[in-house]
């Protein structure tokens, strides 16, 4: 149970300073120690609305008996028992707790891989612990922890502002209250005051719409606002997937036939005089093995087994049902940056001064020159270079740290570059800060494209901006030179936007900078002191492609999937990327779409544009939102990624929402269907593949089970039904479930992946489960091993091959012989069902090393059950000649000619 702790009343801290509420919470502006918020851990407990319990051995392992059949054979054999079959009754007692534990192996496995990913999708928060910052998982935040808030955050708890710059949240879950709420630090007055009420305090659940800020955590978990709200409504129910509905469906009307069958079965047998105890038990045994109870959970267990394995790939699948989709996938709306490319800035070129300047060195270390087109060094007294240094590590959020020879940054790998390029020209950022502190802002937004700064130096106060040219400069009324400030006309300001193109072409993105002075800290709104800007110049950044996203977009197009650059740059930078990357031929500019034509399109135009672009350049949220719309009206089942706050209608909107795990925000991840933990197109390209793979195998495991099971109801009611005897007791019935529906089964569901896996077209979405090809192999095998093992069965019983003459002992050996070509014949049979389509030696008999050794394990547990006189006692055998062996494996391999027939006319459908 959570030990909420004695933390002080939410409704005191409003009215308290940040001195005193820090003093109150015993923390500081260095934030905790470690060993401090571990105790505190241990305190209050984890933020989390209630306690994880996982499920544990035990209770999975009790689950398995929670089936109406298996509680039933249970009593049965007691009863036999006490009757003096007591053997039988004991041996068959084992069997089913054998079966029981195969159960239990495959749900703890399952359950384990979904506490696994539970793990990896945890939503995470900024803190500040022993002076610097740090991302944790939000469940080890605690009362006294510094968070650190941005846009498209979620706040992990209850906390009390320490400083806001613009800062706003949305608390429609907690309030009602539809539009966001602006916060600021000051104290409040009165007690008690609601929540709507309490202006410095923001609660877990909420989410940061705008600005920034820095708060002190005052509650955790069942504390929080939303925690009390969340121990009222009790805990959530978890819901079934889709697959998982649909199978439970399918479950429940083949129990039904299967039970019917079986049933009247059981009466025909009583009718032709066996004993009721035997054709009870016998009736049980064979529903136990023919009914796929289990199926359900079963195929759910895949799911969460492959999606660990997609985890170990770098995708995070948060619903199951993403699983499902992925192998639908037809159309991959994906971003540029961070995506399809390294998301390591370099800034490559500046333009200033009319001048063009080359800044060498890559990546994030910060050595490298600024030469001119005659490969003269930049001076570094150049004013203009000066004031442009100053601007870009000003408005600027990002930190550069160096890790013994590694530098890492935090933050927009875009402001990342600049405060590169200010060291390699010899300037300290953090020096720079200090002397300038921030004092105001206007954050940047998706909308707006720039971000404004206002500091107070010793100068006095001025106002620094960065952001896309074409936003900028039209607010630019002056351009700083070598000899001073120049207004800046027409001319000058299409001399600019031409540079800006060159850049774009050249796969740079230009990033304008300018700056104003000012005389009092205005009231930031928008527009209202961004203009009269001074123009400073044009940084030409480059964010290189991945060395692996080409090829995963070959992939891509050899498995029918269209992909969709969907991108905030410039038209020239997104149309260079997409031609490195392939999506484009070289000089296809016709195939780029900007956000602005969107507009003008109606929406029967823009999806006959869709259908020839390959690339949508400076688009806006709403612009993702409409994409994803248009394309899903037309059947289309889309991905689509996203990062920012903004991105989350688009990807709720989209069949699978695709989120940034370095960089995304926390409300992307959470309406996230999958977080890619590296950012990388490739991984993206990979979950679709391991998608389509894991519904590979829940089919190749359906028709398995299926084939098997229908083709046991067939031989043992057919028996019953043409007047022969019983073709197998109740106990071996179980011993044959146990060896075929166990191991092998399990070893399916890691088969590897189908070779054209990704070069096939994507499943139609509407496909049910039972597709054509499965149902015709599973008909084929149940009929083929159906009418085998009734005439193997009926040639014994009536002919007598081996002479024996005792009516038993005849019996006996047929019984046997149909006892160990099934097992044989079902074991041959999970080499089939590796592929609906492809043969054998297409697939590959031996790529799949754990489904050899469990055919293996399950032929010796065979053998042995027949061949050794005392397990042979127990199971009612009779020792097999070598001729009668190889019988029963001519009878088994003939079903491999059978079916690879059956695939032929599959993949030919005009001959059917």
């Amino acid at each position: 149970m959570l030990n909420e702790g004695p933390q002080p009343e939410i409704p005191a801290f409003p009215t308290m300073t940040a001195a005193e509420v820090l003093a109150a919470l015993d923390s500081g502006p260095e934030g905790l120690n470690e060993a401090e918020a571990a105790a505190r851990l241990l305190r209050y407990g984890p933020n989390q609305m209630a306690p994880v319990r996982p499920v544990s051995p035990l209770r999975i392992f009790c689950r398995q008996f929670a089936n109406l059949l298996v509680l039933v054979l249970i009593a049965a054999t007691v009863i036999s028992g006490l009757m003096g079959e007591t053997l039988d009754a004991g041996v068959i007692l084992v069997i089913l707790f054998a079966c029981v534990t195969l159960g239990f192996i495959q749900e703890y496995r399952a359950e384990k891989a979904a506490q696994a990913l539970a793990r990896l999708a945890a939503p995470t928060a900024v803190v500040i612990r022993e002076g610097a910052e740090k991302i944790i998982p939000a469940r080890e935040v605690v009362p006294g922890d510094l968070l650190l808030l941005h846009p498209g955050d979620r706040v992990p708890a209850d906390a009390r502002l320490l400083w806001a710059a613009n800062l706003m949240t949305d608390e429609a879950l907690l309030t009602g209250e539809s539009t966001p709420v602006a916060k600021n630090s000051a104290p409040l007055t009165g007690s008690h005051l609601p929540v709507p009420d309490q202006s410095n305090m923001v609660f877990g659940g909420t989410v940061v719409t705008y600005g920034r800020g820095q708060a002190v955590v005052t509650a955790t978990g069942p504390s929080s606002q939303f925690g009390r709200i969340a121990r009222i409504l009790g805990e959530p129910r978890v819901e079934s997937t889709p697959l998982e509905k649909r199978l439970a469906v399918i479950g429940r009307g083949l129990s039904f036939i299967c039970l019917s069958v079986a049933g009247l079965a059981v009466l025909l047998g009583l009718y032709q005089g066996n004993d009721l105890w035997d054709m009870l038990l016998w009736g049980l045994s064979l529903a136990v093995a023919a009914v796929p109870e289990a199926l359900p959970a079963v195929v759910t267990g895949a799911l969460a087994i492959g999606t660990s394995r997609m985890a170990r790939r770098q995708a995070i699948v948060k619903r199951l049902p993403a699983v499902e989709t992925m192998g639908c996938t037809t159309v991959i709306c994906t971003d540029k940056t961070g995506t399809l490319t390294k998301n390591e800035m370099t800034v490559r070129r500046l333009y200033l001064d009319d001048r063009r300047v080359k800044v060498t060195g890559a990546g994030y270390h910060p050595e490298g020159e600024f030469l001119g087109e005659d490969l003269v060094p930049l001076a570094k007294d150049h004013p203009v270079w000066q004031w442009l240094l100053k601007v870009a590590v000003l408005c600027n959020d990002a930190v550069l740290e160096q890790k013994g020879d590694l530098w890492q940054v935090r933050g927009d790998p875009t402001e990342a570059a600049l405060l590169v390029m200010a060291r390699k020209a010899g300037l300290d950022p953090e020096t720079l800060i200090k002397e300038y502190p921030r004092v105001a802002e206007i954050p940047f937004t998706s909308e707006r494209k720039r971000m404004s700064t206002v500091h107070q130096g010793p100068g006095g106060l001025f106002l620094c901006i960065k952001g896309a040219p074409e936003n900028l400069l039209p607010w630019c009324s002056k351009v700083l030179k070598s000899r001073g400030e120049e207004p800046l006309d027409a001319s000058g300001r299409e001399a600019i936007a031409r540079e800006a193109g060159i850049m774009a072409t050249q796969a740079l993105r230009p990033l304008g900078l300018a700056y104003r002075p000012l005389a009092t800290i205005p009231p930031l709104v928008p527009e209202s002191e961004e203009k009269d800007l001074i123009w400073l110049g044009l940084a030409g950044l480059m964010d290189p492609p991945r060395p692996e996203a080409r090829e995963a977009v070959r992939r891509c197009r050899e498995a029918g999937i269209r992909v969709i650059m969907v991108t905030g740059d410039h038209p020239d930078t997104a149309q260079a990327i997409a031609q490195e990357l392939g999506l484009l031929p070289s000089g296809a500019r016709s195939a780029v779409l900007c956000g602005p034509e969107l507009n003008h399109l109606s929406d029967l135009e823009l999806l006959a544009a869709l259908r020839e672009v390959s690339v949508v350049a400076r688009v806006s949220p709403e612009h993702k939102l409409r994409l994803v719309q248009l394309l899903k009206s037309q059947g289309e089942v889309v991905a689509m990624t996203g990062d920012g706050v903004n991105d989350a209608p688009a990807l709720k909107m989209a069949d699978i929402g695709v989120a940034m795990g370095l960089t995304g925000t926390e409300v992307t991840k959470e309406t996230a269907d999958i977080i890619l933990a590296d950012d990388n197109f490739a991984t993206l390209v990979a979950a679709v593949e391991e998608g389509r793979a894991i519904f590979d195998n829940i089919k190749k495991y359906l028709i398995y089970l299926l084939s098997c099971n229908l083709s046991e109801i067939l031989v043992l009611t057919g028996a019953v039904f043409l007047g022969l005897p019983l073709p197998l007791l109740a106990l071996q019935i179980l011993w044959v479930n146990l060896t075929t529906d166990g191991l092998p089964a399990l070893a399916l569901g890691v088969d590897p992946k189908a070779p054209d896996i990704m070069a096939r077209p994507p499943r139609p979405p509407g496909e049910k489960v039972f597709s054509r090809s499965l149902v015709v192999l599973v008909i084929v095998i149940s009929l083929y091993l159906g009418l085998a093992l009734l005439a193997l069965f009926a040639c014994y019983v009536l002919f007598d091959p081996h002479r024996l003459g005792d009516p038993g002992l005849i019996l006996r050996q047929a019984r046997t012989m149909v006892f160990a070509t099934l097992i044989m014949a079902e074991l041959v049979n999970a080499f089939n069902c590796r592929s609906e389509l492809h043969s054998l030696k297409t697939v590959g008999l031996c790529r799949n090393p754990w489904l050899v050794l469990s055919v293996l394990l399950s032929g010796a547990c065979m053998v042995v059950v027949i061949q050794w006189p005392p397990l042979a006692a127990l199971f009612h055998t009779g020792s097999l000649t070598w001729e009668d062996w190889l019988l029963a494996a001519a009878l088994s391999l003939g079903l491999i000619p059978v079916v690879e027939t059956a695939k032929w006319r599959l993949r030919r459908p005009q001959l059917l």
